[in-house]
């Protein structure tokens, strides 16, 4: 992350120094690569122009190289939309920017880089960084939208994207989902890869079977409603989010919430879900403006998918709301299982207007309409750290509800009261919160 802050700050002085780049069209090289003599292809051989270096980019990954390498050049490449192509490696050297066009993307799904309906293309960049203009986007003359992706994934197969930081962008950094003809993308792999200052989102997932997300970090998203580092969340009944796994990555100083799982657009005829963050961490810095929780799942209707969402061996910390926030979610549906768990510090942010309780751990049945049964929640060894003395979980709903098979254990350190708050009645409910052992943290 260092290298890549390094490269943004230097960014004013290298377009300045850009007039004094040379000539590096190569149309020797360019004709072999082209007769299929050569299977890797330099992006500085079809001519690297500071001011738009479009049709050069573009023009190298369509020339059929089975490789790409966009050299560092001194200074970005300036680009508009720019389409990815499938059966390829494209290699990103240590230092470029591959930087929207000032002016540029007045459309309102305008993206700097696109793979639509491709396969087998790795994109790998360790020290490189994708980067718009997100500020610009957010005034006239452009159009108000969310949709301006850093690097957009749409119905794609064996898709592998490494080492890059996508960044300020005007919607999110990376977006995966189905396109027209593919109704999700399938074994797409994001890894040691950064997201920092979207307008939307960090990381959204639409639509993806077999997507892995690893040792990532997504911070300080702001703009536009959710805000969340990352959110998984499908359009319609037929997207799918299958062996989703999330590992190893931070959620750091994003507005909304750190992570976030919201399904209500799937019904009982969606294939089931199968969602897995495992070792993650979400945290606000105490100067850092927000009003996210650290782990989120909302709006798993009455008649809405089976499977199962997990959370296992990650944390929150000074969270500007809640550790763990579980909204609208029907014992019917999905369910949901935090496994080693911890939720510090929560409700350090500030989040006006809002009346409903400032607990650790909620459970919430806001909107009876989508789910009259909430439930389906398992705790297995989970820690709260508190030192305000509140429920370390509580149930709130605005009609009178019963919770249903909600199990498990919670272990309050810090309130002097450990205790959960969970309503009448109820069917299966049998949720302990206790003080740990001396032996435990």
């Amino acid at each position: 992350m260092r290298l890549l802050v390094c490269f943004g700050a230097l960014l004013p002085i290298l377009v300045s120094a850009a007039a004094a780049q040379p000539n590096t069209a190569d149309p020797r090289a360019v004709a072999e690569v082209r007769a299929g003599k050569r299977d890797t292809a330099n992006a500085a051989w079809w001519g690297f122009s500071a001011g738009d270096s479009t049709a050069a980019l573009q023009a190298t990954l369509d020339s059929g190289a089975k490789k790409v390498i966009v050299p560092y050049m001194g200074a970005p490449w300036i680009i508009t939309p720019v389409k990815l192509r499938g059966n390829q490696e494209v290699l990103l050297e240590p230092g470029v920017v591959v930087l929207a066009k000032k002016g540029a993307f007045l459309g309102p799904s305008d993206s700097l880089l696109t793979a639509d309906g491709v396969d087998n293309l790795t994109i790998r960049g360790y020290g490189a960084a994708l980067r718009m203009h997100k500020a610009d986007y957010q005034q006239s003359p452009y159009q108000k939208a969310e949709w301006r992706m850093g690097l957009s994934l749409r119905g794609v197969n064996n898709v592998l994207v490494e080492g890059i930081s996508s960044d300020f962008s005007g919607g999110d950094g990376y977006y995966i989902a189905g396109n027209a003809t593919r109704r999700w993308s399938e074994n797409v792999i994001v890894r040691d890869c950064a997201a920092e200052g979207n307008h939307r989102q960090g990381m959204s997932v639409i639509s993806a079977v077999n997507l892995l997300v690893e040792n990532c970090r997504f911070s300080s998203t702001q703009g536009t409603a959710p805000e969340s580092g990352i959110d998984i969340e499908p359009n319609i009944e037929e997207d799918r989010l299958q062996n989703v796994l999330v590992r190893n990555c931070i959620f750091e100083n994003n507005s909304g919430h750190g992570m976030q799982v919201y399904l209500r657009p799937l019904s009982r005829k969606s294939a089931p879900v199968s969602i897995r963050f495992e070792n993650c961490l979400t945290r606000m810095r105490p100067e850092a403006a927000g009003a996210g929780a650290g782990m989120v799942v909302g709006a798993a209707r009455d008649d809405g998918p089976q499977g199962l969402i997990e959370f296992v061996n990650c944390a929150s910390e000074n969270t500007a709301r809640e550790g763990a926030l579980i909204y609208d979610k029907s014992a019917s549906s999905v369910k949901v299982r935090f496994v080693n768990c911890h939720w510090h510090s929560p409700w350090q942010g500030q989040v006006p207007n809002y009346a409903g309780p400032r607990v650790p751990v909620l459970l919430d049945a806001r909107r009876p309409a989508i789910s009259s049964s909430p439930g389906g929640v398992e705790f297995a060894g989970c820690y709260v750290y508190d030192t305000v003395n509140r429920p370390a979980v509580q149930f709130e709903s605005e009609k009178p509800l019963s919770l249903s098979d909600v199990s498990g254990v919670i272990y309050s350190v810090g309130a002097r009261t450990p205790r959960a708050r969970l309503g009448d009645g109820g069917k299966n409910v049998n949720l302990r919160v206790i003080l740990p052992a001396a032996s435990q943290p």
